[in-house]
């Protein structure tokens, strides 16, 4: 039986940044992957979305060309079927058609073993990949999450697409119902539409975007039903059936049905935890299944066992594994690396996008923390007027006692970057009467934090 010092079972995010980062160091490495390497970011998640999403926008900002004055008549465009089509062959080139040849290999220059298959926990210090034994010093479960399946009577029965086939699959469908508003049905929602699928989102909560500020959260619903989507918040799919025409009519709990070509499940992931044998090493899954981790990424009552990545849900993003990674991988190598997740970014890229950190006032709350918040509209920056619709707002919550901000929560153009600010500000525990004193560069959107900032230093004066 071949023993490695550390063995890897999954090549995700967390799970490859894991293996290359510690075999750099010289220790032996074996990753374990069933499908591909790199996860699903790469291939059927991150990358296609955002190619697609860029090509949706990009055509909608073409049927706004002369709102900016970039035409004197409105540019002809073609059939959305044939512009879906283009946007389908950028996605799959960018997505590497969805081959991980080219990062297998790039693992194996780093002195990584690559082991194909399913791997499964058997013992202290031993795992097997499809039968095959092989041993262990330390484990890491970076085995990622799969999509959740609602409990809907009758979804097996009719045509259906998780996000990953919805966003691998060449099909233009005419219509959609989308189940789930949180980042991954909203992005979907928007990118269909965009290329005039006719699009209906149900989220049976009362707001899109799940626990994000209500005021920001009800402006991503603006947006999309700006794009075109029809959104349908509060309201829950009761059961689906076969339409006459071959597709699916979901019934909805306030009376209403929608028929559509297909139905889209983005009701959430769970953590991909079955079959591991985590039960052989007394490891309990804590809710929803995921693998419950200490601050150093050790799996809770093990000594050699660690978690990154979509497995432990506790930052369920890409940006979120590769954190966990580097904080594992520091660990292995004998370090004393401590995770913090009070300022990980959260992103929904719609256009404009979504984009918070930290804290929720209401959770805040929640943690017994006295808030004082602050509100500011992207229309009060001059960057809004010169560069189109000044949609969106700001939303900046203070711990009152520490005088520090705890969250941040915006909808508008360049959010998913300028939202930096507000992360790098709650990290490092900035004090606000600092941070109300720095000089943004005019005009940018970045400027919108200047006004809300400084009435919350009067307010903690």
């Amino acid at each position: 039986m071949q023993t490695y010092d550390v063995v890897v079972l999954g090549s995700g995010s967390a799970g490859k940044w894991v293996a290359n980062n510690v075999a750099d160091r010289g220790r032996s490495v074996a990753l374990v992957e069933k499908l591909r390497v790199g996860g699903e970011c790469p291939y059927v998640a991150c990358i296609p979305s955002k190619a697609m999403l860029r090509s949706a926008h990009a055509r909608a900002q073409a049927r706004h060309l002369t709102d900016l004055g970039g035409a004197a008549m409105p540019p002809p465009l073609d059939d959305d079927r044939l512009a879906f089509g283009a946007a389908v062959r950028r996605r799959d080139k960018l997505s590497r058609y969805r081959n991980d040849s080219q990062a297998a290999a790039s693992v194996k220059e780093h002195g990584v073993t690559l082991i194909r298959g399913s791997g499964r926990i058997t013992g202290p210090g031993t795992a097997e990949v499809d039968g095959e034994p092989l041993g262990y010093r330390d484990l890491v479960i970076a085995t990622g999450s799969g999509p959740a399946i609602p409990p809907v009577e009758g979804l097996a029965d009719v045509p259906t697409w998780t996000s990953d086939q919805a966003l691998s699959a060449p099909d233009y469908p005419a219509s959609l119902v989308v189940l789930g508003g949180g980042a991954v049905g909203c992005e979907l929602a928007q990118l269909y539409a965009g290329f005039g699928v006719d699009v209906t989102l149900v989220e049976p909560t009362d707001q899109l975007a799940g626990p994000e500020d209500p005021d920001v959260a009800a402006d991503l619903a603006g947006i999309l039903r700006a794009s075109g989507v029809d959104v349908r918040i509060g309201v829950s799919v009761t059961g689906v059936q076969r339409a006459p025409g071959g597709g699916a009519r979901a019934m909805l709990d306030d009376g209403s049905a929608v028929e559509a070509d297909r139905i889209v499940i983005a009701a959430g992931r769970k953590p991909a935890t079955e079959g591991l044998g985590l039960d052989v090493l007394g490891i309990e899954p804590g809710e929803k299944g995921a693998v419950r981790v200490d601050d150093h990424g050790r799996v809770e009552g093990q000594q050699h066992v660690w978690a990154a990545g979509d497995v432990t849900a506790l930052v369920p993003y890409t940006h979120g594994a590769n954190y966990q990674a580097r904080v594992v991988t520091a660990n292995l190598l004998g370090g004393n690396a401590v995770a913090d997740y009070r300022a990980i970014p959260r992103v929904i890229y719609t256009e404009p996008p979504l984009a918070s950190v930290g804290l929720s006032a209401a959770r805040a709350r929640a943690k017994g923390i006295e808030v004082l918040t602050e509100t500011a509209m992207m229309s009060q920056t001059a960057r809004s007027a010169t560069d189109g619709p000044p949609d969106g707002r700001l939303v900046l919550t203070a711990d009152r006692a520490r005088g520090v901000l705890v969250g941040a929560a915006a909808v508008g153009e360049g959010a998913d970057s300028w939202i930096s600010e507000a992360t790098v500000a709650i990290r490092a525990q900035v004090p606000i009467a600092l941070l109300a004193d720095v000089v943004h560069p005019f005009p940018t959107f970045a400027e919108v934090y200047e006004v809300p900032l400084r009435e919350l230093a009067r307010g903690l004066a």
